[in-house]
């Protein structure tokens, strides 16, 4: 599974240019879905139970960053100067991956120089906005917004990356 670094702006589901009511609003719609009061039909134990312990924690943390502006005002310039640093080996779209259902989730590949793979699956399709759906031998892409996006994915085995275009509502080979 790749490792994929989510932004505070990210894990509050707004733009990078959003304003502070826009980020406030998402913030709290955000925290209200996330705050443990709210989840207390989970065990104590359970891993689900610690993955949505991390996810509020990871809401406030955005939200302390992203509502003061000269904390939003560094932290944007350490995603700049991260973007800048990060060393894209070469851009591919959806149709350059290999697709393999391996059940509940379909796993898409791109081969490295190094032999071993770049890859994200569906569900981390899903938490970017994206249904992936298969239709015959056809994937189908489908997003509610618009936009296009894209995502850096690590190889499994060498640092290399690679910029996953992804464009909305496309269509290709499986």
């Amino acid at each position: 599974m790749p490792l994929i670094h989510k932004t505070y702006y990210d894990i509050l589901d707004v733009k990078e240019n959003a304003s502070y009511e826009e980020i406030r609003a998402s913030y709290r719609c955000a925290i209200l879905t996330s705050h443990p009061d709210k989840l207390h039909g989970i065990s104590e134990v359970s891993n689900s139970h610690h993955e949505s312990q991390v996810k509020f924690l990871n809401i406030q943390k955005a939200w302390e960053v992203l509502s003061d502006s000269s904390s939003r005002a560094a932290y944007d310039s350490e995603l700049q100067e991260l973007r800048r640093d990060m060393v894209i080996a070469e851009d591919v779209t959806l149709k350059d991956m290999v697709v393999e259902d391996v059940g509940e989730v379909m796993d898409l590949f791109y081969q490295c120089r190094c032999g071993d793979y770049f890859s994200i699956d569906s569900a981390e399709l899903e938490e970017m906005g994206y249904s992936l759906d298969k239709d015959g031998s056809k994937m189908l892409l489908q997003t509610v917004d618009a936009l296009a996006s894209s995502v850096v994915l690590p190889c499994g085995s060498c640092s290399l990356k690679v910029r996953l275009i992804i464009d909305s509502d496309c269509s290709f080979s499986s």
